[in-house]
Formats: C-alpha cells, sequence, structure tokens
C-alpha cells in the first residue's frame, strides 16, 4: 500500500511539473505572451529545471528542447526512484522505456485538459483573458477538425472529434507500452 501511495504522489508530482513543462513547450512555440497570469505561473513552476538545460541542449527553431528534456528527466527521475524502491528488479531500461512513454501519456493528457478547458471556457467565460490564451492553443489542434466537421446546430463538434482520437491515442499507447515491456 506504501507503494501505492507512494507512486500515486509521484505521479500527481511529475504530472503537474511536467506538465508546466510541456505547457511551457507549446506556448513557446505558439509564440504565446508569458507576461500573463498563466505565464508567469509556467515560469515560476519550470525555471529551476528548464533553465540549466538551456546551457546545454539548444531550441530547435520555436521548439525549447530543454523543456522537452525536463520532462523527460522527471519522467525518468519518477520511475527510477519507483524502480528502486521495488527493488530493481526489472532491467534499467525498461524504467527509460517506460519514460518515454510517461512523456507521451503526459502530452496526451495535456491536450485532453487543454481541450476540455477550451470548451468550457467558450461556454461561460469567453471574455477572459485565460480563454483568449487558451483558445490561442487548443486553434491549432481544433483547426484541422474544423475544417472537416461542419457545425451542428450552431455547435463546433470538432472539440469532441479530437477528444475521441486522443482517448484512441492514449488506448494504444498503453498497449504499446504493455508489449514493449513484456
Amino acid at each position: 500500500m506504501a507503494y501505492q501511495i507512494l507512486s500515486f504522489l509521484l505521479d500527481i508530482a511529475t504530472g503537474l511539473l511536467g506538465g508546466a513543462c510541456l505547457l511551457r513547450l507549446y506556448m513557446q512555440h505558439q509564440r504565446i505572451p508569458f507576461g500573463n497570469p498563466v505565464g508567469r505561473l509556467i515560469f515560476a513552476l519550470t525555471d529551476w529545471l528548464v533553465l540549466p538545460l538551456r546551457r546545454v541542449v539548444r531550441s530547435v527553431g520555436r521548439w525549447d528542447l530543454a523543456s522537452l528534456v525536463a520532462v523527460f528527466l522527471l519522467e525518468l527521475a519518477q520511475f527510477t526512484l519507483l524502480w528502486l524502491i521495488a527493488g530493481g528488479t526489472v532491467h534499467f531500461g525498461g524504467v527509460l522505456v517506460l519514460a518515454v512513454f510517461g512523456v507521451a501519456r503526459l502530452a496526451v493528457s495535456g491536450i485532453t485538459a487543454l481541450l476540455v478547458v477550451a470548451v468550457i471556457l467558450s461556454w461561460v467565460q469567453s471574455n477572459s483573458p485565460l480563454a483568449s490564451i487558451v483558445e490561442r492553443l487548443a486553434a491549432p489542434i481544433l483547426r484541422p477538425f474544423r475544417r472537416m466537421i461542419p457545425l451542428v446546430g450552431g455547435i463546433d463538434l470538432s472539440p469532441l472529434a479530437v477528444l475521441v482520437l486522443l482517448q484512441v491515442a492514449a488506448m494504444v499507447l498503453a498497449e504499446l507500452q504493455r508489449q514493449v515491456l513484456l
């Protein structure tokens, strides 16, 4: 039971910090200004990890690879700690694979959360500054689906389609992870 509790707490901490690093990566790629409350929060949560990594990991175009490496290192630290607590019975290569899949799962979860927040804000707070930032982040993901799926009674169903695809992606990732680790 103690292992499950520790695993849960590590998952929460890694999810929050790793999600913040992924959001930082995506916000920089989309050129969202960081002078807003969301941007300041992201910097406050991630600067301690991303800034030192920038000394050794360079950006590629608009992609801040230091933020991506930070997410991987967080996932790697989480799974390494759990691996050590469990007695290190599996080969460490399995821990590396778990970290890669952890980053992918975190990205899928982050996009899912972004779309859910975008939909909710579009219903209740469409005038808030947060809503405009979230919409700018969600728009590139939704744009291809909005071209294919017409409005139904004035309702945009493209977020629903993307959420369904994200759930399928999460299932595929889980199955791939299971097969790789067998």
